[in-house]
């Protein structure tokens, strides 16, 4: 039975809600602080946090919308020829809206701290690169590791999910490889491969982590469109 397009719009934000609430949460709550003598997540921790979002709702949603929860996903799938123009346009919306509706209850719980709250640059997770980010990587740096690890991404993905692929464990595969991206890219731009993921962030700080947003659009998409023409190319036929 063919699932409503309503259905796979709420699944897209629910989805995406929660890998920013999760992923993003962790970053801007544990990640780096020490709380009543545990030592914060790091690097491991929140890599950790984002590929088992993906693992969780693959699971959850994979078998209403695909579980797509990225813009950068939808748009290597579009060019792949998996999906139509108009799901497409309805996913992105659904995964800009959950991605801001995630980071603003993340924002919402940072702010009921007793002693105050003050949101520096980069606030709530978000992407950036440059003086002042993580290892203060160049322009140049943050978008070729956004552009090659999102191409990287998509093409396990259409793998995966493919017909050559193996679709009981595509779930575990693409979280497993979002791990080791975030393992790799966090300390150049934080690691978005997921427009969304950093628009909702980005949105919500304001300052750098906005006007750098659109490295984080581009250089996925980019990504995405290469994965989604070189796996139509090499996709078995018949």
């Amino acid at each position: 039975m063919e699932t409503k397009l309503s259905t796979k719009f709420v699944a897209e934000l629910i989805g995406t809600f929660g890998l920013v609430l999760f992923g993003c949460g962790a970053a801007a709550i544990a990640g780096a602080n020490t709380i009543a003598g545990l030592s914060g997540l790091g690097l491991l921790g929140i890599s950790l946090a984002f590929g088992i979002s993906v693992v969780v709702f693959a699971y959850a949603i994979g078998g209403i919308s695909g579980c797509h929860i990225n813009p950068a996903v939808t748009v290597g799938v579009l060019v792949a020829g998996k999906i139509s123009a108009k799901d497409a346009i309805v996913y992105i919306i659904a995964q800009c809206l959950g991605a801001l509706l995630g980071a603003f209850v993340l924002k919402t719980i940072l702010s009921g701290q007793l002693a105050g709250f003050t949101p520096g640059e980069w606030a709530f997770g978000s992407n950036g690169w440059g003086k002042g980010y993580q290892n203060e990587y160049g322009t140049c740096s943050a978008f070729l590791t956004e552009s090659v690890l999102t191409f990287l991404f998509l093409f396990v993905i259409l793998a995966t999910t493919s017909k050559v692929g193996n679709g009981t464990m595509a779930g575990l595969a693409i979280g497993f490889t979002l791990v080791l991206i975030h393992l790799v890219a966090i300390p150049i731009t934080g690691t978005s491969v997921n427009p969304a993921r950093s628009f909702g962030p980005a949105l919500l700080a304001g300052g750098q982590a906005l006007s750098q947003l659109w490295l984080f659009i581009v250089a996925p998409i980019v990504g995405a469109i290469v994965a989604g023409i070189v796996w139509r190319v090499l996709e078995p036929k018949g």
